[in-house]
C-alpha cells in the first residue's frame, strides 16, 4: 500500500535525530506520511489521568506550537499524548505517534478514531513487526524513540513514577531540551 514504509536505519530516509539515541531501532514501520519524521518536532508527554486543565493544556499547546510550524511527537497513550495529538490535528499541523506495538494492532481501543485520523493525515511508527501484540515492558522503550525524533520534550502533569518521567530521562541523556508544566500554568 502506497502509505505503509519500511525505513531501515541505512536508508537516507531515517531521521537523523533518530540516529543519535543509544540502541536507534534497526528499522521503522510508518503508517502514512514518512517525511513528518524528519521534520523538527516536539514531544508532548504527561499523564494518561490528567486533570481536565492539564488536558487543555497539552491541547492548546500543541494546537499552538503546530501553527508555528513544529510537529508534534507523542505515544498515542490515554490523556495527555491523545489530547497532544488532538491539538495538532486540530489546526492541521503535523503529528507522529509512536506505537508500542506493531501496527496492525489498535492500542487504546478508544483511540481509534484518532489512530485512523493520524494514519491519514500523520504518521503511525512502531520499531515492532506488524503483528506484535501491545506488551507492558514494549511501552517505556517506545519512549526513546518519541524523544530520540524530537529536538526537545514537554512534561505535562506527570505522575512521579511514569513512562512520562522516563522520557524526561531520555531527552536529558541525549542531550534535548526538557520542559515541563507540572500543574495549572
Amino acid at each position: 500500500a502506497p502509505d505503509r514504509h519500511f525505513i531501515r536505519c541505512i536508508d537516507p530516509s531515517y531521521p537523523e535525530l533518530l540516529k543519535q539515541i543509544k540502541q536507534p531501532p534497526l528499522a521503522l514501520f510508518v503508517i502514512g506520511e514518512p517525511a513528518l519524521l524528519q521534520r523538527p518536532q516536539l514531544a508532548i508527554v504527561g499523564s494518561r489521568q490528567p486533570t481536565p486543565s492539564a488536558r487543555q493544556t497539552a491541547f492548546e499547546f500543541a494546537a499552538a506550537l503546530s501553527q508555528r510550524g513544529l510537529g508534534i511527537c507523542s505515544g498515542l497513550a490515554q490523556g495527555i499524548d491523545g489530547a497532544a495529538h488532538q491539538g495538532a490535528l486540530s489546526v492541521r499541523g503535523s503529528t507522529v505517534a509512536v506505537l508500542g506495538h506493531g501496527l496492525c494492532h489498535l492500542y487504546p481501543k478508544q483511540h481509534a478514531a484518532l489512530t485512523a485520523q493520524i494514519a491519514a493525515e500523520g504518521a503511525l511508527v512502531s520499531e515492532y513487526l506488524p503483528d506484535q501484540a501491545p506488551r507492558p515492558e514494549f511501552f517505556p522503550l517506545r519512549n526513546r524513540i518519541v524523544v530520540g525524533l524530537s529536538l526537545g520534550t514537554l512534561v505535562v502533569e506527570a505522575a512521579l513514577k511514569s513512562g512520562s518521567l522516563i522520557s524526561a530521562g531520555y531527552a536529558a541523556e541525549y542531550s534535548r531540551e526538557v520542559f515541563a508544566i507540572p500543574g495549572s500554568i
